[in-house]
């Protein structure tokens, strides 16, 4: 009976160089759940920028293992070749990769090569199309600003920026960066305000410390998780109070267990609140600055509108 393999997995997401993207990493998880149905035992290396706790190439025993898979991403490259040299006594598969010249070194060092695609092969898909779905993950809309200069001395925004990015980056969670700010130039900003009513009306919640990114997000019906950044309060603070909502951090008691009591406020009671502010928003609950403007345009304030709205005629004739 021949000795069972050991395999060590890897791919660009192993290089130290290279970089992990979704795709690579889910073609990954389907090769790992083929061989554990298979009861074949495997290593996985990883580039240590990426994951820091390895293991990591440059640490591997080449002479621990039996087999050398390569996943995913395209053939070619010095770094590839180099694999050949330090697992040259291994056997060696590349399977769901790119082949862009069949004659370089990197490719022909592979004692079989399980091609998505190459030259004269009919192409197959790709080793991530297949993989076991994924529960889905919050989506979380931030949005964060580094200016209002008009606060002075309280602005805390830089340190709030830095923690409330620290403390997402430990989450798992889908992070989408927005921006409030509209430009009709520039395809990465949304250019109307529906637009941007489009993207938050699809979000689990949002993380901001912006005014707009709060009454935006209540509008959509959708939890704000909300950071003042202007030591002791300021319109953020105002504005939360004015809409009901409690999910506020105010920068000089900013720390993970405030974000963490809000995160799990927001994603669970917090939706419904969320959903009762945004109605109240369209059912006009509340009156607001619109209809003191109508009032104080009234002849009564000094104003040119009439009883039923109209202007009136005698103040227009002194204009």
């Amino acid at each position: 009976m021949s000795e069972r393999p050991r395999i060590l997995l890897t791919g660009w997401f192993g290089f130290l160089d290279g970089e992990a993207t979704a795709g690579d990493v889910l073609a990954l998880n389907r090769v790992q759940e083929a061989l554990q149905r298979a009861r074949l035992d495997h290593d996985v290396a990883w580039s240590p920028g990426f994951r820091p706790s390895g293991p990591h190439l440059a640490h591997i025993r080449p002479e621990d293992y039996s087999h050398l898979v390569f996943v995913c991403g395209p053939l070619h490259g010095p770094q590839i070749e180099e694999l050949h040299r330090r697992f040259a006594h291994c056997v060696r598969i590349a399977v769901g990769t790119s082949v862009v010249d069949a004659g370089s070194a990197a490719v022909t060092g592979f004692h079989r090569v399980l091609a998505r695609d190459a030259p004269g092969t009919e192409p197959r898909p790709d080793l991530a199309a297949r993989a076991t779905a994924l529960p889905a993950r919050p989506v979380v809309g931030v949005i964060l600003t580094h200016g209002q200069q008009e606060y002075g001395a309280r602005r805390r925004h830089a340190r709030v920026a830095e923690e409330v990015t620290r403390w997402l980056s430990g989450l798992d969670c889908a992070p989408l960066e927005l921006e409030t700010r509209l430009d009709v130039r520039d395809w990465r900003l949304c250019a109307t305000p529906a637009q941007l009513e489009s993207v938050l009306s699809r979000l689990d919640l949002v993380v901001t410390d912006r005014l707009h990114g709060m009454v935006l997000a209540l509008r959509a019906g959708v939890p704000a998780l909300t950071i003042d950044p202007v030591e002791g309060g300021a319109k953020v603070t105002a504005q939360a109070r004015a809409c009901g909502w409690p999910a506020l951090v105010p920068a000089e008691r900013l720390d993970a267990p405030a974000l963490d009591h809000w995160w799990d406020w927001c994603t669970t009671s917090g939706r419904g609140l969320a959903r009762e502010v945004g109605a109240g928003f369209r059912q006009g609950a509340a009156v607001d600055g619109a209809e003191d403007l109508l009032q104080a345009l009234r002849p009564g304030a000094g104003g040119w509108l009439d009883g039923d709205g109209a202007p009136a005629t005698g103040d227009m004739e002194k204009q």
